[in-house]
């Protein structure tokens, strides 16, 4: 795993400034008076990084209730995640951190050294730009879509 720590809960969120699909770059600066949910994830294409996605996909109601703008991030080039976003038909925003590589992930600490992918993060910025919510879940497990419910209900309140 990286050396770089997760940023901590009531901290300044690390900007990124990651292409999507297009080649369009999106940051969190520019994003600022939008709250984002940041969700690294392995692979494209992956049984559970699919799984989770598509849930995202058919759950993204509850982030649009709560004026959250969902980014997933992958190491993967940005190509290979335009083909899986029309493939699932994913209509929030695919960010790739594939070059420099990994920059992102190592930013929130979830860049895995050893085998050059993210590790499966969620974090959870407030439109002022200040991490709310943070989870970290170990390879092969999959993040719980009421994990997120609970996030977004507390950022509302």
């Amino acid at each position: 795993m990286s050396n770089a720590s997760a940023p901590a809960v009531g901290a300044p969120a690390p900007d990124l400034a990651l292409p999507d699909t297009h080649g369009t770059p999106v940051t969190l600066a520019q994003l600022r008076g939008t709250p984002a949910a940041i969700v690294f994830f392995p692979f494209a294409f992956s049984g559970i990084c699919t799984g989770e996605l598509c849930e995202l996909r058919d759950n993204i109601a509850a982030f649009d209730a709560a004026g959250v703008r969902l980014l997933a991030v992958s190491c993967d080039p940005m190509f290979t995640l335009r083909a899986w976003a029309e493939q699932e038909g994913f209509t929030f925003d695919l960010l790739s951190d594939f070059w420099p590589h990994g920059a992102a992930a190592r930013a929130y600490g979830v860049f895995d050294d050893a085998t050059g992918h993210a590790l499966r993060g969620s974090f959870l910025v407030d439109a002022d730009g200040v991490l709310r919510w943070s989870v970290v879940n170990p390879r092969g497990q999959a993040r719980p879509l009421a994990a997120y419910r609970e996030a977004l209900a507390a950022l509302a309140s």
